[in-house]
């Protein structure tokens, strides 16, 4: 008889399962920056070959290469052009590596950890004898457009020597100028007010954690109208016959005016608009007594004159449902990650309430209630629209991004698709699918192929063949 095969399937809420290791990704031509501890193990790893590779490391504001066993290498200086390239990304790491004492205008030359030509899966291990800050780029920059030249995706894998820091996960530094921020305890709720145009961004700070969220127009309370985020108008409006898992990308009030835009969500699994946890659902249970997020809800909201609900219909971000074949709702665990966020911008003035779900009887929160993290941004922040997507359950998440080709086509459209990983023009504005069907028969069509990939198939040359005469 042969024996039993054990299935281990690898899930995306990795964290409390594995608290010891860690995964990044470092994407591109950019680069990653991770912390390691005394005993911490740091994997390189080149996911496609012929990638190469920098490394730079600080312990305190000093130059710690030697620390890995490493030692610069002569003109290695991506990772200091990169960081000086004027973009938004750059300011935002040189501002934190400000913070720890790091000066990026004098950034020394970093080690190359091996040359291009190396096999898919190739890696170094190091080993961390000491508090440090690690930065990993994948050199990358402009190619041929016939060229297979590009630059690739690293992967790093840490071990922790110790779970204690795995958690207590750290916060994420902020996006922008943030104007307020909190933590939100298990089994408790907060209101907050955000003015159009602010940006709110919902942490989950352990991963696998569920937070309910329902906002009021400001000036609708002031005149003692209660108008707040309304299930049906927002799913008639984005086209949806049925509630379903998923974030909508605008959700709107009973009036059907705008209320919430979403920009990014890393982590593309969520609940709309099921009601927040009630009482009556642990009750049923046999949990009498046991917090609840509608109530939470109510008890925040009562000092804006919001009247009481027994079960509020929330956004419910990072609930992990589904509905079967018997249209019946079920429940995993959530598939968000320690950092995870939404980030929304607001299109009115709002009263917001959000809370941390203190749901311990079912996978709602990986069994394990934890924080949720609030940040409201400044309105003259500007973040792209990027969404998460995993080539695998147990993948890194990635962001779309927008091609070289977005300033021109945003211009001409807001309808925009994603299509592996980048923005994609659905259709552009005062046109219509006929006109642009004509205008492709019979004058000309430019069209951004930035998504596809090329390959080249190659093979030996073959022999000439040889006859007898």
């Amino acid at each position: 008889m042969q024996a039993p095969v054990i299935s281990r399937p690898q899930e995306p809420a990795l964290f409390a399962r594995n608290p010891l290791v860690e995964r990044h990704r470092v994407a591109p031509g950019g680069l990653t920056v991770v912390e390691l501890e005394p005993g911490d193990r740091l994997e390189v790893i080149d996911v496609e070959g012929d990638q190469r590779a920098e490394l730079l490391a600080f312990a305190g504001n000093r130059q710690a290469l030697g620390a890995l066993g490493l030692r610069p290498s002569p003109g290695a200086a991506f990772i200091g052009h990169l960081l000086h390239d004027g973009s938004r990304e750059a300011a935002h790491v040189t501002a934190g590596l400000a913070r720890r004492g790091i000066d990026c205008r004098q950034l020394p030359d970093a080690a190359r950890l091996w040359s291009e030509a190396t096999p898919a899966g190739h890696s170094r291990v190091f080993h961390s004898g000491e508090n440090l800050l690690v930065l990993v780029a994948a050199p990358g920059g402009a190619t041929p457009v016939d060229s297979q030249a590009r630059a690739s995706e690293l992967r790093l894998l840490v071990r922790r020597a110790t779970a204690r820091a795995a958690f207590v996960p750290p916060l994420p530094a902020p996006l922008g100028e943030v104007l307020d921020e909190f933590t939100i305890t298990p089994g408790t709720a907060r209101d907050y007010q955000v003015g159009a145009g602010q940006y709110i961004q919902v942490l989950d700070v352990a991963g696998r954690q569920c937070s309910d969220f329902v906002a009021f127009d400001r000036r609708g309370l002031d005149s003692g109208a209660q108008i707040d985020l309304d299930p049906t108008v927002t799913r008639t409006l984005n086209g949806n016959a049925y509630p379903g898992p998923g974030l909508f990308s605008r959700f709107y009030d009973r009036n059907l005016q705008p209320m919430l835009e979403v920009v990014r969500d890393t982590v593309g699994r969520h609940d709309t608009f099921a009601l927040a946890c009630t009482a009556r659902y642990y009750e049923a249970q046999g949990y009498f007594g046991h917090d609840n997020c509608s109530d939470n809800i109510s008890r925040v909201l009562a000092r804006h004159g919001v009247t009481p609900r027994a079960g509020w219909p929330a956004i419910n971000f990072f609930f992990n449902t589904a509905v079967d074949a018997h249209q019946q709702l079920t429940v995993d665990e959530p598939w968000s990650r320690p950092g995870d966020y939404v980030l929304l911008r607001a299109m009115t003035d709002l009263v917001c309430a959000s809370s941390s779900c203190p749901d311990d009887i079912d996978p709602a929160n990986g069994w394990q209630p934890t924080d949720i993290h609030i940040r409201v941004y400044c309105a003259k922040e500007r973040f792209s629209l990027a969404m998460a997507t995993r080539k695998a359950p147990d993948a890194p998440a990635q962001l779309t991004r927008e091609s070289g080709f977005h300033p021109g086509t945003s211009a001409l459209t807001r309808q925009f698709t994603e299509y592996r990983g980048f923005w994609t023009p659905r259709q552009f504005d005062g046109y219509g699918t006929l006109a642009e069907y004509h205008g492709c028969r019979e004058r000309v069509a430019v069209m951004d192929l930035s998504a596809l990939r090329k390959f080249e198939v190659l093979a030996p040359t073959p022999r000439p063949c040889s006859t007898t005469a």
